[in-house]
């Protein structure tokens, strides 16, 4: 694989170690993304995946392996580290936005760009362009619980780009929603995806949007295999 973004190398996770209720989650999971590269990421449900999708995303700690981002080990950072590395370089969409109720669309944009030392002034531009892209400038100005589902979750792919990552970490981001909303949210994230080049690990039941993704793995049995 050419310019590998993000490696999983022989990741392990288990929960309530060396007790009797210890439940192993993922057992020698082995994973490269390269650069601007799509990837879906398929499971049933308590398979595992939001676990491995915390792991990648630096939010969990796996039992032993390495996480690597464009060459460099970086499970064995300590706290502080892990969270600029989480700011600047990792993305993450939920299925639900978990967007603040007490700030309008722009400000939730704003806020992780001010976290990250950017002026107020560069940071409202960054995030007018980034609702720009996905078709809501007209709803800058309106808190959460005055946008629609669809655009609550292009407000949060926005938040989760504001800091221009290297990856995207998206976990059922239209699972929430309608059919119809469902595929026209998929299709803005995928057309920023597209247009910023950024390399995507996508967890989705939905086999429409699965093959508009370059890959699929399959987490099953606490192992990836491609399919």
């Amino acid at each position: 694989m050419n310019n590998p973004i993000l490696q999983l190398r022989d990741i392990y996770k288990s929960y309530n170690a060396g007790r009797p209720n210890e439940v192993n989650v993922l057992q020698g999971i082995n994973l490269e993304l390269a650069a601007g590269e799509t990837c879906a990421l398929v499971a049933p449900s308590g398979a595992g995946k939001s676990t491995l999708l915390h792991i990648a995303g630096l939010l969990d700690v796996p039992d032993r392996g390495s996480i690597l981002l464009n060459g460099a080990e970086i499970a064995a950072k300590n706290d502080a580290q892990r969270t600029t590395l989480r700011r600047r370089d990792i993305g993450f969409v939920y299925q639900f936005h978990h967007l603040l109720p007490e700030f309008n669309a722009i400000e939730n944009i704003v806020l992780p760009q001010l976290a990250d030392g950017k002026t107020d002034r560069a940071a409202r531009k960054r995030a007018g362009e980034l609702l720009e892209m996905v078709g809501l400038s007209h709803r800058a100005n309106n808190r959460p619980s005055q946008l629609s589902g669809g655009e609550q979750q292009r407000v949060a792919f926005c938040r989760a780009l504001a800091n221009n990552p290297q990856v995207l970490l998206a976990d059922e981001p239209t699972g929430n929603l309608d059919q119809t909303t469902s595929d026209h949210v998929f299709d803005v994230l995928m057309q920023v995806v597209r247009d910023t080049g950024l390399t995507a690990l996508i967890a989705t039941h939905n086999p429409e949007m699965v093959k508009r993704m370059d890959r699929c793995v399959q987490l099953a049995n606490r192992t990836l295999v491609a399919i």
